[in-house]
């Protein structure tokens, strides 16, 4: 029994095992109690001052020490120093992956590399466990990494098998992962149905239609049951992007103007900091010294001296993770429809920035019609009418936004809405799908 099933989200990570029993599968706790495990790495650069759970990289010239999951996001809101992670698996497919970049004293890591270090964490946890050595794995991965580009799509698989490989994996097999969460539904139905599934994490909106079923789920070809993918690259990640620009942003100077010069009307600000800022794997690139030269020689652009003093104070204490985390919470706060006010007191004392639940929909709003549209389009690939639709399978993080999944409901009024567990329903689906493929 030396394989697992890992699920590994943009934002959230999962690992399934063999139970002890032999009898199905079990999530691990991968901290404390926790069944799933923020996508995160910290990398601490004061050797002097580590923050608690770090440990050792993995070979004698890896050199910084690191956390993972929610230590790795604790240490950095409590301020070690060092570098922060997120959000890794958004650079598959793209020319980051292979790129280095820089994570304190001098230290360079290759994006690739990262992912393999967490995986690597995950395999150990899962080993520990149950007590024996895992060599075979079956990954979860979206419908498209990449959207509408085959080559890159598959080089971001290939990326990812490669670094499951490095970390001791000698099988290595796939699941789409939407169709993971179809298992885990098929698990609780007594008839036949076709499902939806709507699997919206925080990088990608995967949808698919499946045929599940009691006399179905013995099967472990399934391939004549799943009836259409599809996916677009937006979701909870870039809902966090757009509330940070929407009600962050502003306060800094984006969408502001600079003074009139000669009698001229004001040139708008300068706005590609702004996003890059509200980016997560992007972030970084604005503290680079010669980025941060030429942002501090831009007062001058500025209509209001004081977006240009906020902009340099976030840039100086490397406030942007931590900002789109604030907008990260407002979505939350009016992920039910309510209003909220996010506190930017960590950049200047006593700045709010007000954010009604309407609002922040609207703020949204291209992102969801891009998301019903694809779940429209996944129903006609299949060769359906949407009224043939039985189920509409929740599951993924941002599905506990309410705007998004009245938008889909009201989109197939004919299907009985099921919301499976947001964070570990497809790594249960993966589970069962590696207990099938390996048992």
């Amino acid at each position: 029994m030396t394989f697992c099933a890992i699920d590994f989200g943009t934002s959230n990570s999962a690992i399934a095992i063999p139970a002890s029993d032999a009898k199905g599968m079990r999530l691990v706790p991968l901290e404390a109690d926790h069944l799933t495990m923020p996508t995160a790495v910290f990398y601490a650069t004061d050797r002097h001052d580590l923050p608690q759970g770090a440990v050792p990289g993995p070979t004698a010239d890896d050199a910084l020490p690191r956390c993972h999951g929610r230590a790795a996001i604790q240490a950095y809101i409590e301020g070690y120093e060092g570098r922060l992670m997120r959000s890794m698996k958004s650079v598959l497919g793209t020319a980051l992956a292979d790129q280095t970049t820089e994570v304190g004293q001098g230290h360079g890591v290759k994006y690739l590399d990262i992912i393999s270090a967490y995986l690597r964490h995950l395999r150990l946890k899962a080993e520990q466990a149950g007590g024996q050595p895992l060599t075979r794995v079956v990954m979860g991965r979206p419908v498209f990494f990449v959207d509408d580009d085959p080559a890159r799509d598959a080089a971001a698989q290939a990326s990812l098998e490669a670094a499951a490989r490095s970390v001791g994996f000698d099988e290595v097999a796939f699941q789409f992962e939407p169709i993971a969460a179809a298992f885990d539904h098929e698990q609780h139905i007594t008839q036949e149905q076709t499902v939806l599934v709507a699997d919206i994490g925080g990088g990608t909106s995967d949808f698919s239609v499946v045929r599940v079923g009691p006399a179905r789920a013995a099967r472990l070809e399934r391939r004549d049951d799943i009836l259409a993918n599809h996916g677009v690259h937006v979701a909870g990640t870039d809902f966090d992007r757009h509330l940070s620009l929407h009600s962050i942003m502003p306060t800094l100077g984006l969408g502001a103007f600079g003074p009139s010069i000669g009698g001229q009307p004001p040139r708008p600000v300068p706005s590609r900091v702004y996003f890059d800022l509200a980016t997560w794997h992007l972030i970084n690139t604005v503290y680079q010294p010669a980025r941060v030269a030429e942002l501090r020689g831009m007062g001058d652009f500025y209509g209001d001296p004081r977006h240009h003093a906020r902009l340099m104070k976030v840039i100086k204490d490397r406030l942007g993770h931590a900002l789109v985390g604030l907008a990260e919470a407002a979505k939350i706060e009016t992920a039910e429809g309510q209003d909220t006010v996010l506190n930017l007191a960590l950049i200047e004392a006593g700045l709010q920035a007000a954010l009604g639940g309407a609002e922040a929909e609207g703020a949204l709003d291209s992102d969801l019609q891009r998301i019903v549209a694809c779940a429209h389009e996944t129903v006609r690939l299949a060769g359906l009418q949407d009224t043939q639709i039985d189920a509409l399978y929740f599951t993924g993080g941002s599905t506990g936004l309410r705007a998004l999944t009245q938008r889909l409901q009201a989109a197939f009024p004919h299907a009985a809405a099921v919301r499976g567990d947001r964070l570990a329903s497809v790594a249960t689906g993966l589970g069962l799908h590696a207990a099938r493929r390996f048992a």
